[in-house]
């Protein structure tokens, strides 16, 4: 309809504005985050901006701390406190106008005009900064304040903060050890189990090939049901119950062989059973998530390797163990995070972690809620370390990033990886680089060429199957041939079921004998 008018369409239009305002800005270096976001329009600044100014002005009510700054300068502060009123009054007035005239606001609201526009945007600006310092005064400069008296005390002070601070710099070696072990206990575990649950996906998903002989059939079987007999009891059983069983099994088998308990305990400390049981019970989910990672690659890309005469063994090592991995890495990353949160329960059989440190100085000062409320925090903060790191080496590796994972049902796969359900909401769409738009070109290029082989493969058996049909038919053109062709088949039949059934007769007989 524009176009009718004579106007412009859209791209041509946007073109020419981009066009010119890029001929109007100066050639300058890009502006910070922050002077971008001061100069531009926001939506619903009079809204946001009230809340902040409401914080303000609850904070500068509360009480002093002997440290505080503002408290030589009560005018000054009363000064910033009435700002803030200010803008709540202006707001309200803003609100008004808007119910009055809230068909025509954004066309005749003296507020979306200049210069008031401008002047609104400054203002709240100046609130943000008032309410910012107000949290310094009263949040921040109270804290220090609170920590520098609770770690100079006698005693335990009363309070719950206070509480906390004491305790926590009293048993700062206590909390660093458990901390550190509960590190140690979720990487090594994590990179002991991805080796272990390698050997096991192997076992997993091996299938008989035609040229293997009885043994090495035997052998297949046996180790695809063992790898899952081991992830359906260790994913069945609660990983407190492992760690009981794993280390008193181990003492006793020690001590059967004649060690005492003393040289027990030095070689199968609670450590180490600690260790052994995370490694163990991270091997089952791993080997899963490698699974789904192996199932989620294109099965005509084995078809092809072994269409051009590689082995079972090396069709899955050199190309589908690889891209399965690749594909499997968020999934295996998010086992450390879930190991630096279940190493918790290895407490049980004393196993010094962060949560045996806890309890040690719950123990010690009697109070649990505070030392409780640490511990939650230093979990929460190892987890969310780990997560940033992980997503940092995920980017690096060019995966999909795990993102932050505190629970089990963050954890997005992306790329057919299975292990766990995608959440489409969760996946960030970036645009790409050359070099990987290249690659994604290629990749799909390969698909497709592999697409095509497989096509033309099973093509080709369909005419081979269709032609050795015709082959049969011409051999037996007449009606009588094939007459005679199918009772000789069937006598053939009959006969070899008549020797089985006298077979088992005879067998019966003898048994009975």
């Amino acid at each position: 309809m524009n176009n009718q008018q004579g106007e412009e369409p859209l791209p041509a239009r946007t073109a020419a504005v981009t066009t010119k305002a890029s001929a109007a800005i100066p050639d300058e270096a890009p502006a910070s985050p922050i002077v971008r976001f001061l100069a531009a329009d926001h939506r619903y600044v009079f809204l946001s901006t009230s809340v902040v100014a409401g914080i303000g002005m609850w904070l500068s009510s509360q009480v002093r701390s002997p440290w505080s700054f503002l408290a030589p300068f009560y005018s000054f502060e009363c000064i910033l406190y009435y700002v803030l009123l200010a803008f709540l009054g202006l707001a309200s007035f803003a609100l008004l106008n808007k119910l009055v005239s809230w068909r025509d606001y954004a066309r005749t609201s003296i507020f979306v005009k200049e210069p008031l526009k401008s002047f609104v945007r400054l203002y709240a600006m100046l609130v943000l900064g008032i309410t910012l310092i107000f949290c310094i005064d009263r949040i921040v400069v109270s804290f220090a304040f609170i920590v520098a008296g609770s770690v100079r005390a006698d005693a335990n002070p009363q309070g719950f903060l206070p509480g906390a601070i004491y305790m926590v710099y009293q048993g700062r070696g206590v909390f660093l050890r458990g901390i550190l072990a509960t590190i140690e206990l979720a990487l090594f575990g994590t990179i002991i189990a991805f080796f272990l649950a390698v050997l096991l996906v192997f076992l997993r998903t091996q299938q008989i090939d035609r040229p293997d002989n009885d043994f090495v059939r035997f052998l297949k079987t046996v180790g695809v049901w063992f790898a899952k007999f081991y992830s359906a009891v260790v994913r069945g059983t609660p990983m407190m119950v492992q760690s009981l069983l794993i280390y008193f099994a181990g003492f006793s088998i020690l001590r059967s062989g004649g060690m005492t308990a003393a040289e027990v305990g030095a070689l199968w400390s609670t450590f180490v059973a600690g260790l052994v049981t995370i490694s163990l019970n991270s091997t089952a989910y791993m080997m899963e998530v490698l699974r789904g990672g192996i199932e989620a690659v294109d099965k005509g890309q084995n078809e092809a390797a072994r269409s051009l005469g590689l082995s079972q063994w090396q069709s899955m090592t050199r190309v589908v163990f690889p891209q399965g991995i690749k594909n499997a890495i968020p999934a295996l990353s998010n086992e450390l995070v879930v190991n630096i949160k279940d190493s918790s329960v290895l407490s049980v059989i004393g196993v010094f972690d962060l949560m045996f440190a806890t309890t040690t100085v719950a123990g010690i000062y009697y109070r649990q809620l505070e030392v409780y409320a640490v511990a939650t925090l230093c979990y929460l903060v190892l987890t969310m370390i780990a997560s940033r790191i992980l997503s940092a080496l995920a980017r690096r590796m060019e995966v999909p990033s795990p993102g932050l994972v505190l629970s089990t049902s963050d954890m997005i796969h992306t790329q057919g990886v299975a292990g766990a359900q995608a959440d489409p909401r969760k996946v960030e769409v970036q645009a790409l680089t050359p070099e990987e738009l290249a690659r994604k070109r290629a990749r799909a290029e390969m698909k497709a060429h592999m697409r095509a082989a497989k096509k033309a493969e099973a093509q080709r058996k369909k005419d081979a199957q269709q032609a050795q049909k015709d082959a049969w038919m011409h051999e037996h053109t007449t009606t009588q041939e094939k007459k005679k062709f199918l009772k000789t088949a069937q006598e053939k039949i009959a006969h070899t079921f008549k020797v089985v059934d006298k077979r088992n007769k005879d067998a019966f007989w003898e048994e009975e004998k």
